[in-house]
C-alpha cells in the first residue's frame, strides 16, 4: 500500500475543506469496504490516493429517520447494519432493508455504509435497485452548498457517479411509499453469501382496489448502471395483478437489460435470471400487499 496522509475531519464543512483542498488526491473513507482493498490490491485501474479524508467522526453523515411529511432519511454514513434491522425501513421499505441484509458478512455490514455502496457505483450493488425502486433522491453536498439529484441520475458508469470531486453524498432520501405498497429485493449469486449479485431484482407495487396503480422494477449487475425496467413498469400498471402480468413484464424487463458475458454467467444466463426473478419479486411483492 502506498503512503498516505489521513485527515480526520469533525464536521462536514471541514470534509468537504479538505476535499477541495487536495482535489484528484485525495479520497473520502466511510467504512473502508471497498477503498481499503483496492487501495491494499493497488489494481492498475485504481489512482491511489495521497490523502485519505475520514468520514467516521462527520455527526451530519450519520443516522436514519423517517417522518410521515418527509419520507425516510439515510444518512450517508449508516451502515448496512443499521438500515436492515431498521424497524421503520423493514416495515414500510421492505425491499431497503432485504438489499442492506445481503452486503457481504456480518463484520462486512456493521462496517460498508450506505454512502460507500452508492458511491462505490458498481453495477451490482445490492443497496442499489431497492432505491431506484423507491424512486430514492441523493443530497449532495459541496462548496457551493446543497443539491439533490434523482438517484438514477446519480449512477453514471461503473465507479462514476455524478459527484464532483470536492462534494460528497450526505444523505439518501426516500419518499413515503403510498397506502397498500409491497416490495421485495433478492439476487442470484454462484454462492449465499461473500458473493456480488450476478443478477439482482427489486419490485414495488401499489395496488388499488384490483389494479396495480403503480409499479416500480429496478434491476442490478445487468447494465453498467443499476436502472430502472421502465417498460416493464407501464407494462403492470392498471392491469390486473396476475402471474400472467408478471411474466410478460418479467420478459419485457428482459429487453430492456444490456448484460455482459464474464466468467460468472454468460449474457444468456443473466437474462434468463431476470426473467425468472422479476416475476419472482412482483409475486412477492403483491404477496407484501394482500398481508398488510
Amino acid at each position: 500500500m502506498r503512503a498516505f496522509e489521513y485527515h480526520a475531519p469533525t464536521t462536514l464543512n471541514e470534509a468537504i475543506s479538505l476535499l477541495q483542498e487536495h482535489g484528484e488526491a485525495a479520497r473520502p473513507l466511510a467504512g473502508g469496504t471497498d477503498l481499503v482493498v483496492q487501495m491494499k490490491e493497488n489494481a492498475t485501474k485504481f489512482a491511489a490516493p495521497s490523502h485519505i479524508v475520514s468520514l467516521l467522526r462527520v455527526p451530519e453523515l450519520g443516522g436514519i429517520s423517517f417522518r410521515e411529511s418527509e419520507g425516510l432519511r439515510i444518512g450517508a454514513g449508516a451502515t448496512m447494519a443499521e438500515v436492515a434491522e431498521s424497524s421503520v425501513i423493514r416495515a414500510r421499505y421492505q425491499a431497503i432493508a432485504e438489499g442492506a441484509s445481503l452486503v457481504g458478512s456480518i463484520q462486512t455490514m456493521n462496517m460498508a455504509t450506505v454512502g460507500g455502496n452508492v458511491c462505490n457505483a458498481a453495477p451490482s450493488a445490492d443497496i442499489a435497485p431497492p432505491l431506484l425502486a423507491y424512486e430514492a433522491e441523493a443530497v449532495i453536498v459541496g462548496p457551493s452548498g446543497r443539491r439533490t439529484l434523482a438517484l438514477e441520475e446519480f449512477f453514471l458508469g461503473p465507479g462514476k457517479t455524478a459527484l464532483a470531486t470536492d462534494e460528497l453524498l450526505a444523505e439518501v432520501r426516500v419518499p413515503v411509499p403510498p397506502p397498500s405498497t409491497g416490495s421485495a429485493y433478492d439476487r442470484h449469486t454462484p454462492r449465499k453469501q461473500m458473493d456480488i449479485a450476478v443478477v439482482g431484482v427489486a419490485a414495488a407495487l401499489t395496488i388499488a382496489g384490483e389494479r396495480i396503480e403503480r409499479a416500480r422494477v429496478a434491476l442490478g449487475a445487468v447494465a453498467p448502471t443499476p436502472a430502472r425496467a421502465r417498460q416493464a413498469e407501464a407494462a403492470l400498471e392498471g392491469q390486473a395483478p396476475s402471474d400472467e402480468a408478471f411474466a410478460r413484464a418479467a420478459e419485457t424487463a428482459v429487453t430492456e437489460c444490456s448484460p455482459i458475458a464474464d466468467v460468472r454467467g454468460s449474457v444468456e444466463f443473466r437474462r434468463h435470471i431476470v426473467r425468472v426473478m422479476a416475476a419472482r419479486m412482483l409475486r412477492e411483492a403483491l404477496i407484501r400487499v394482500r398481508s398488510r
